[in-house]
């Protein structure tokens, strides 16, 4: 896959100039200079082949090629809620969960939870998005939300289903490949009482198994599972 970078700016075919931190990590730390080939996206679906016109220190010319669009994206929604673990966890949490291809992640608050996500990590995780975004090849970002908190969250009724929330006990979460929307609790675990107000909701308490799993892990692992069996197409499109 060809070396990738990222700009908010819309794109199409001609010269565009790359300017701010994308365009210094390709010239400083990438070393990228004048002819060589890469790839720009901006979330829209597509990628954006170019080759490198003009390479400075603060911006970066373009010349921008016809746009390939191409699918890399899960063909169902999945959603991940989850209380957050401490410290740079959260980071590879949310770095992962691009790389399996999430489509909206939402911090949660709950009863027992270690860390309180105020708003502001939400561009701290979007950038985290767009790393993970890069490497991965995937061209339209996951969705990071505000944090909210659990009563919220189990009213909400845009949540694609089947809803689960993850729970100890015998039903195991499916490997349908069908997506949905998944919970994960603090490493605490959620009450019993955010339980059942969930399943008044409409969610069901499934488990990943009889081991007790870190947050970040539970999270990871239930997107893989709920995408299992899937095909990504990456042909043209």
């Amino acid at each position: 896959m060809s070396d990738r970078f990222y700009t908010p700016d819309p794109l199409g075919a001609g010269e565009f100039v790359l300017t701010g931190p994308e365009a210094h990590h390709l010239v400083a730390v990438r070393r990228f200079g004048d002819g060589d080939e890469i790839v720009v996206f901006n979330g829209d679906g597509r990628d954006y082949p170019a080759q490198i016109l003009s390479a400075g220190k603060k911006s970066v010319v373009l010349l921008v090629r016809e746009p390939l669009a191409i699918n890399r994206e899960l063909p169902f929604p999945i959603v991940v809620a989850s209380a957050l673990p401490k410290g740079d966890r959260a980071d590879f949490l949310v770095e992962k969960l691009t790389e399996l291809g999430v489509t909206r992640f939402i911090p949660l608050i709950t009863t027992r939870a270690v860390v309180l996500p105020k708003v502001s990590v939400v561009e701290k995780f979007e950038r985290a998005v767009i790393e993970a975004s890069k490497q991965c090849g995937r061209n339209r970002l996951m969705g990071v939300e505000d944090p909210q908190k659990w009563d919220s969250f189990v009213s909400r009724t845009d949540l694609p289903g089947p809803l689960t929330v993850l729970h100890t006990g015998s039903g195991l979460i499916g490997t349908e490949g069908t997506g949905g929307t998944v919970a994960i609790g603090p490493e605490g675990g959620f009450t019993a009482d955010e339980v059942a107000r969930a399943i008044a909701r409409g969610f069901v308490a499934r488990s990943l198994g009889s081991r007790v799993l870190r947050t970040e892990t539970a999270a990871i692992a239930a997107a893989a599972r709920l995408g299992d069996g899937t095909k990504i197409d990456a042909t043209n499109g």
